[in-house]
């Protein structure tokens, strides 16, 4: 068992256990009370209890071995136990929001005691330590479903504050706001079931890379001998521990395949050894020694600054025997008119350089 996995087992388990003690505890002392607010904070605890379990089931299948149908793993049934917690949280939301805006058009008396408010309180403490723990628990093993639940834990403790305020309102003042505390509740559980269902669907959907990971990778390949640039790098997320990528990297056009060979040969060793990613390399060659190649990558450089959305460019290249010229131009999100871009560009380099033909490829960054 990893590191990162018993972390996430041990976090989870506890989760469990505190959650099943507390939602006992909330759901007795409320129904005792005939409180909607502090029966509500019980389910909610209860649903925490299982969302805790599933990620103990989603862990445990994610480290299944690779098979034929899935060769890289099953690292992503992390990502689908999250969207099945996100749909029971969801759920608990509606239902203890209808049964608290029942309880506001049919009100029942209120029987709260300063026994109950106490249990409320000692439970809130808890809850926010352990939402304090599961947060830290969930970082050190880089997991975002841990970290979750640790913050809608650390969430739950703020809300509990939010019922007591309530059953002392009625013990001081014998005015009962428990039914809309109940509505209000529900309401910030419905918010978080939809929040992390979002969340999940985007890594399910394919997010953009990890942008901390691609840092590391771009500084790693980009500091290695033999490579003048990198670029247009791809990062596939097939779990929380588990990527695979592709990146182009600019290379002298004098050296030979077996020097390239043993560049990226040594680099995508280390890269797997140092960071558990497969990364695949593609190669542009790079002329920096004509003085027609660096004319053109001045050119190239001259016009970018004129256009806001270019945020740079790579791949410059000049055909020897046919004299093309091979360019790629990196764009942001907010360009919409990549045509107007690829006539501005094609009238710039002809003015300078003739009617030559031209291979530009616009792009955005994946990560």
């Amino acid at each position: 068992m990893s590191k990162r996995s018993s972390i996430i087992k041990r976090s989870s388990l506890l989760g469990v256990v505190v959650n099943i003690v507390i939602a006992v505890t909330k759901i007795t002392a409320g129904l005792f009370a005939s409180s909607v607010a502090i029966v509500s904070e019980g389910m909610n605890n209860a649903a925490d209890a299982l969302t805790s379990a599933l990620t103990l089931i989603g862990i445990k299948l994610s480290e299944k071995h690779p098979d034929a149908k899935h060769p890289f793993g099953y690292g992503r049934l992390e990502y689908l136990a999250a969207l099945i917690i996100a749909v029971i949280i969801l759920v608990t939301g509606i239902e203890m929001l209808t049964e608290s805006v029942k309880a506001i058009f049919k009100p029942e008396p209120l029987s709260v005691s300063y026994l109950s408010l106490a249990i409320v309180a000692v439970t809130a403490i808890i809850k926010f330590a352990l939402g304090v723990y599961t947060i830290a628990m969930g970082r050190k093993a880089k997991s975002g479903a841990l970290v979750a639940v640790g913050l809608e834990s650390r969430n739950d403790a703020f809300i509990s504050a939010v019922t007591i305020v309530s059953c002392a309102v009625f013990l001081i003042w014998g005015f009962s706001i428990d039914a809309y505390v109940g509505a209000l509740l529900s309401i910030l559980i419905v918010k978080t079931g939809i929040d992390v269902i979002r969340s999940t669907v985007s890594d399910l959907l394919g997010s953009s890379g990890d942008a901390e990971l691609a840092n590391r990778l771009y500084n790693r390949i980009r500091s290695t001998d033999g490579i003048l640039a990198a670029a247009d790098m791809m990062l596939h997320n097939y779990g929380p521990d588990a990527w695979s990528g592709s990146v182009n990297v600019e290379i002298d056009h004098k050296k030979s395949v077996a020097e390239v060979y043993a560049i990226l040969h040594n680099l995508q060793l280390n890269i797997m050894h140092e960071e558990k990613v497969t990364m695949v390399f593609g190669v542009y060659a790079v002329d920096n020694d004509s003085e027609e190649s660096l004319k053109i990558r001045k050119s190239v450089a001259q016009f970018i600054r004129t256009e806001d959305h270019v945020t740079g460019f790579h791949a410059v290249y000049v055909e020897p025997t046919t004299k093309k010229l091979y360019c790629d131009l990196v764009v942001d999100y907010d360009l919409k008119d990549w045509d107007g871009l690829r006539e501005r560009f094609m009238l710039h380099m002809k003015r300078q350089f003739g009617n030559r033909d031209i291979e530009l490829t616009i792009e955005t960054e994946f990560v």
